[in-house]
C-alpha cells in the first residue's frame, strides 16, 4: 500500500525533532536523497531554530531547501501535535527520551491514520505504546514502526534476510552477532540512562502487554538469552544481549509464516578478546547500578546534553559489522552487513529511508503496531542496498 495513494495532506514526510543531532543529519539526509517530488516539512517547537537549519540545508541544496516546509509543535501539546499528524503521511520523529517525549506524538498519529517512524531503542515505551494506541492504529490504517535506527531495523531486517535464504516450512534458528565503535551523543546517552533506570516500569509494561497481544496460532517462536560463548563463526566471543533487538526480531517471526513452524533467535555482542568478555558484563552492571541513582543520571546528563553529538572527523571513525548464522531443513548459511558510524551517520540513513519506504513504496497491507520486517521487508532491503547498505550471504550450504 502506498500512502500516496490515500487521501492527500501537504507533505509526505514530516521529520519532528529536526533541530536534534540526529535530526539535522536525517534532514541532510532526506534533501539529498530524497525523490525530487516528496515534499518534506522540518518540525519542530522552536520556529527561529527551524527556519535557521533551513537556511544551513541551503548550502546542500538552494531550491530544494526553499521548499521545505516548517510546521511547529512541542511534543507536549497534543492539539499541534494532531494538526502534524494531519498534515502528513509519515512523521519521522527524533524526539526522544520517547518514554518521556513520544506518547502524545503516537496518539495524535494513531487517531490521523498516519504512518509514524522513530528511533527509539526503550522496550517499555513500545509496549506502553502497543497497549495503549495499538487498536486505534489498526482501526485507522496508521503503521506505528518504531525502532527504525540501528536499534532496532539491521538487526530485524538481518534476520528476515537470513530466513529468506533458508528453506520455507521447516523449523529454523539465527543466531545474530554486532560487533560495532562508535560515540554517543547527549540525547543517546539521556535514552540510555533512562532505560537502565526504568526496569522494573519496563517489566510491568511487557506484562501488560502480554494481556493483548496474541500470539500465533499453531507456531513456535522464541528469542531466548544464549549463554556466553565463543562464536567459531565469527571468531569472536559472543556475549547474550538482552537489547530491544531480539525483541523485535521475535515479533517479526511471530507475524511472518515464512519464519517457520518452529523459530528460535538469539542476539548476541561479539568481542574479540577473552579479557573483554569478562570486563564487559561488568561495566554494563556499574553503569546500570550508577543510573539507579538520580543525582548521578542527572549528573551524567548534565555533562553531555541532548543537542550535542561527535562531529564529522570522529563519526568518520565509526564502524559496525552485523553477522548471522541461519540454520534449517539441511541448509545452513552465514550472512552479514557492515557499514560506518551505527549511530548517527548509518541510523540517519536507515531512518531516512525507512520513512520514505513507507510515504512512497507501494507495500503490504499493515497497521498498527508493526515490525520494520513486516511493514516494509523487501522493499526496504532494497531501498538500503542502494544507500550503500546490501545485505551479502558470505557462506552458505
Amino acid at each position: 500500500m502506498n500512502r500516496q495513494d490515500g487521501p492527500q495532506r501537504p507533505y509526505d514526510v514530516v521529520l519532528f525533532g529536526a533541530t536534534g543531532f540526529v535530526g539535522e543529519l536525517t534532514a541532510e539526509y532526506l534533501l539529498e536523497h530524497a525523490p525530487k517530488t516528496c515534499r518534506l516539512a522540518l518540525a519542530g517547537r522552536d520556529r527561529a531554530k527551524l527556519e535557521r537549519l533551513r537556511e544551513r540545508l541551503a548550502a546542500v541544496d538552494p531550491a530544494r531547501a526553499a521548499e521545505l516546509g516548517i510546521v511547529t509543535a512541542d511534543a507536549s501539546d497534543p492539539v499541534a501535535l494532531r494538526a502534524l499528524a494531519e498534515s502528513t503521511h509519515v512523521v519521522a520523529s527524533t524526539v526522544g527520551p520517547y518514554i518521556r517525549y513520544g506518547e502524545e506524538l503516537v496518539a495524535a498519529c494513531a487517531e490521523a491514520g498516519t504512518d509514524c517512524t522513530d528511533l527509539t531503542g526503550e522496550p517499555e515505551f513500545v509496549d506502553l505504546m502497543f497497549v495503549r494506541y495499538g487498536a486505534r492504529a489498526r482501526e485507522t490504517g496508521a503503521r506505528l514502526v518504531h525502532a527504525c535506527g540501528f536499534d532496532s531495523l539491521p538487526h530485524d531486517l538481518g534476520a528476515y534476510f537470513t530466513v529468506r535464504q533458508l528453506p520455507e516450512g521447516v523449523p529454523l534458528t539465527v543466531d545474530g552477532f554486532v560487533r560495532a565503535m562508535g560515540l554517543i551523543s547527549g540525547g543517546t546517552l539521556a535514552s540510555s540512562l533512562t532505560i537502565l533506570s526504568r526496569r522494573p516500569q519496563a517489566a510491568a509494561a511487557a506484562r501488560e502487554r502480554l494481556r493483548y497481544e496474541p500470539r500465533p496460532a499453531g507456531r513456535l517462536v522464541r528469542a531466548p538469552l544464549g549463554p556466553p560463548r565463543f562464536s567459531k563463526e565469527t571468531g569472536t566471543w559472543a556475549l547474550p544481549l538482552p537489547t530491544l533487538d531480539p525483541v523485535v526480531v521475535r515479533r517479526s517471526a511471530e507475524a511472518l509464516e515464512r519464519y517457520g513452524p518452529d523459530f528460535r533467535y538469539r542476539h548476541y555482542a561479539s568481542v574479540k578478546t577473552l579479557p573483554m568478555a569478562l570486563a564487559g558484563p561488568v561495566a554494563v552492571g556499574t553503569v546500570a547500578a550508577l543510573a539507579q541513582v538520580p543525582p548521578v543520571r542527572s549528573w551524567l546528563t548534565a555533562r553531555y546534553e541532548p543537542g550535542r553529538g561527535p562531529d564529522a572527523r570522529l563519526r568518520a571513525r565509526g564502524w559496525f559489522r552485523l553477522r548471522f548464522v541461519g540454520e534449517g531443513g539441511g541448509r545452513r548459511v552465514f550472512t552479514e552487513l557492515t557499514g560506518g558510524d551505527p549511530g548517527y551517520g548509518e541510523t540517519a540513513k536507515m531512518f531516512a529511508e525507512a520513512s520514505l519506504c513507507l510515504a512512497l513504496d507501494d507495500l503490504p497491507t499493515t497497521s498498527g503496531q508493526v515490525t520494520p520486517a513486516v511493514a516494509m521487508g523487501d522493499a526496504l532491503l532494497e531501498r538500503l542496498a542502494a544507500a550503500g547498505l546490501p545485505y551479502r550471504v558470505r557462506h552458505a550450504r
